[in-house]
């Protein structure tokens, strides 16, 4: 018989009577159990070839854990102020672009008010009217607006790259090569761009003007930062490129001038009629609306130009910029009734009838001829010859 001790396995004996014992490795209870529950199952063929995948333990996620902690602890200072630093960077970016776009916004909106106040009067007129004053202040205020948002979020951008400690030589030389690209590339868009920006800027004509561009003219129906339209004088509607403009002649800008020139024959007396040009100006200048279409006094220049037959007066007056035209009609219509009535007559007009004056009106449809002569040679040559007499009849 035998028995097993915990720390070995003695062996008695019963012959001998003594024991024999045996060291032998110590072996585990889960061990012992799972021989004593039987033969293992025989495990099932497996299709995969390769290495058993590593089951991580709960001490491998103990320490990951711990490693990530620790750097956490380490770098929670660094995060945090590189945190705090974009976050104030980008408040004090869009607070500032917040405040100047209401700067901006301000500032057009009093330009605004400014020509509302003085629209309709003398001034105004001088000016520009209502509608070109805000299409020039929207264009502006959309430029300025523009460019302060770019420049302030632009500075924010490459102050929250530096942040994070990238080098910005490599970004900004990039740039600087697309720009210059892209310029290249569209070099007609930013000429008309451009071109548009300081046209608008320096006033230099608007909504309701008539001008000159040189390719075009016409009145101006709307002004872009690119493309200005234009209103013909047939109705079409011209479309011109900002940067293709060379040259602009402005007839609406300042003040205008109304001239006009009355032809009269040169035998009228000069102080007669300049009575009554005179008398033309101071009546039309009291009356509304001329009244405030002209800016100045209806100036009577003097002759122009004197000829055998005729002799040209000529009259001006400065006018409101645009209604040049309908003084120029205005005043001449007023000038031929007033020459009707003092019986003043106009170069091209019915002549005057006199008793000296010849009525044959033989004289207006052909010039003489010998042939009327009957006693001329050309006539006795033209007489028909005369048929001879019968025989026996007495000369």
């Amino acid at each position: 018989m035998w028995w097993f001790c915990p720390d070995g396995i003695p062996l008695v004996s019963p012959a001998a009577g003594r024991p024999l014992r045996l060291e032998v490795p110590a072996v585990s209870l889960p061990v012992l159990s799972a021989l004593a529950a039987g033969p293992a199952p025989s495990p099932s063929p497996s299709t995969s070839t390769g290495p058993l995948p590593v089951t991580p333990t709960f001490q491998d996620a103990q320490e990951s854990a711990t490693h990530a902690a620790s750097w956490v602890e380490e770098n929670w200072s660094t995060w945090l102020a590189i945190g705090l630093r974009v976050l104030l960077v980008l408040v004090i970016a869009a607070v500032l672009r917040v405040f100047v776009r209401r700067a901006i916004t301000k500032l057009i909106d009093r330009m605004g008010r400014t020509a509302q106040a003085v629209d309709g009067t003398a001034l105004g007129g001088l000016l520009v009217n209502v509608e070109r004053r805000r299409q020039r202040s929207q264009a502006i205020g959309s430029v300025l607006r523009s460019v302060a948002s770019f420049l302030i979020m632009g500075t924010a951008a490459l102050m929250i790259l530096s942040t994070f400690e990238i080098n910005l030589a490599p970004l900004l030389a990039s740039a600087g090569v697309a720009g210059v690209a892209i310029g290249f590339g569209a070099r007609n868009l930013v000429t008309d761009f451009l071109s548009g920006v300081f046209m608008i800027l320096e006033d230099q004509y608007g909504v309701g003007d008539v001008i000159d561009a040189g390719v075009a003219s016409g009145e101006v129906i709307e002004v872009g930062l690119r493309v200005t339209k234009l209103r013909g004088d047939n109705g079409e509607i011209w479309y011109i490129r900002n940067g293709e403009v060379k040259r602009i002649g402005n007839l609406s800008q300042g003040w205008a001038t109304a001239g006009v020139d009355v032809t009269v024959r040169a035998s009228e007396d000069l102080d007669h009629v300049r009575s009554v040009i005179a008398d033309v100006a101071e009546t039309i200048s009291k009356e509304e609306p001329w009244n405030e279409r002209l800016w100045g006094p209806v100036e009577i220049l003097g002759l122009d130009s004197v000829l055998l037959d005729s002799m040209v007066v000529h009259v001006s007056a400065k006018t409101m910029p645009g209604k040049a035209v309908s003084v120029e009609r205005e005043l001449r219509w007023r000038i031929k009734r007033a020459f009707d009535a003092a019986d003043i007559r106009i170069v091209g007009g019915p002549a005057a009838s006199t008793e000296e004056e010849s009525l044959d009106p033989a004289a207006a449809v052909a010039a003489p001829s010998v042939f009327a002569n009957a006693e001329s040679p050309q006539s006795t040559a033209t007489a028909p010859i005369p048929s001879p007499a019968p025989s026996g009849v007495p000369k």
